[in-house]
């Protein structure tokens, strides 16, 4: 089969379209023949050996000389191609979505994964559109959940048209019931309004912890916010999310954590089966819809990472295979 391999550390360039075996599912397994997977900001810094600051020693020292799984891609949109004799959930044919996660491998033809990884696709959705989900949308509704949110409150997205944030504003909005403030830069103002935001901040022209808000949730998508100045804008008792964060200010966080009196919660996303199903449902009921920015053939891999990496993305990009 075709996959997008890459057998060294570094830019774009490094992926490279290969033949390679095609996989055999186990017991539990079933094997997807994909059409569709997604480009994130964690396949670039997986793909360059890079991590947010303070983790880059750290990421390097896991990783090691070389890819220890060389085909990347934590989403994807197929049908099953065959099932292992234990799984009981899926016959071949059944359109699917699927989240291999930190275990990647959607960069390729075919896939194989354990059954409570996979969900029936969402109806609506195209398979493109149905690639383009699970990570955002999963990593949205973790932290979000969390922080028991009720109509009304008021809740700011920090990075609201990235792949995760353009979801968090989605679901805060339109599942929570929240005011939403999304801050994003000049060019993605009329994108976030469009995702529901009740109001939008340009990062470059205006900080918001000093526009004398206070808000129940602060959710930090992007790791780029100041830990001092931002739990001022916290009101007692509120919320400080972080779906991305560098060794600095996990260090002010595990602080904050023992001296403040506002709730915090930063980590990294356990999904479950019922987690897709979920997200499945939102879809259908027009809760959340994935957002494409552009969509690239496999074998255009380096390019579709190199316009990742620019930062300019509004919602997702896509790979069709």
């Amino acid at each position: 089969m075709k996959a997008i391999v890459y057998e060294k550390f570094g830019p774009p360039e490094v992926l490279q379209l290969k033949e390679v075996d095609q996989p055999v599912p186990k017991e539990n397994e079933v094997r997807i023949k994909i059409h569709a997977t997604s480009v994130t900001k964690y396949d670039c810094w997986v793909r360059s050996c890079t991590a947010p600051p303070g983790f880059n020693l750290l990421m390097r020292i896991a990783s090691g000389r070389s890819p220890k799984q060389p085909i990347l891609g934590t989403e994807l949109a197929g049908e099953i191609d065959a099932v292992g004799k234990d799984v009981t959930r899926f016959e071949i044919g059944d359109p699917v979505y699927g989240y291999p996660g930190m275990n990647l491998g959607a960069y390729a033809e075919y896939i194989c994964l354990p059954e409570e990884a996979v969900a029936i696709k969402p109806a609506i959705l195209t398979y493109e559109e149905a690639a383009a989900v699970l990570q955002g949308a999963l990593t949205a509704w973790f932290f979000l959940q969390k922080a028991n949110i009720q109509p009304g409150q008021k809740v700011l997205i920090f990075g609201a048209s990235g792949g995760v944030g353009g979801y968090a504003v989605q679901l805060a909005k339109h599942h929570f019931g929240a005011e939403v403030t999304g801050v994003c830069s000049t060019l993605k103002i009329k994108y976030v309004k469009s995702l529901g935001a009740d109001q939008v901040i340009d990062y470059t022209q205006e900080d918001f912890t000093q526009n004398r808000q206070s808000y129940d949730v602060i959710f930090d998508t992007v790791g780029k916010t100041s830990v001092s100045r931002t739990k001022r804008s916290l009101k007692e008792n509120g919320w400080y999310l972080l779906a991305t964060f560098g060794l600095p200010m996990l260090f002010q966080l595990l602080w904050l954590s023992k001296t403040g009196n506002q709730n915090l919660e930063f980590g990294t996303l356990a999904e479950k089966n019922e987690d897709l199903v979920f997200i499945k449902e939102l879809v259908e009921a027009e809760v959340i819809k994935p957002i494409i920015d552009k969509s690239y053939p496999l074998e255009q891999a380096a390019e579709a990472h190199r316009y990742v990496e620019a930062g300019h993305k509004k919602g997702n990009v896509v790979l069709t295979v």
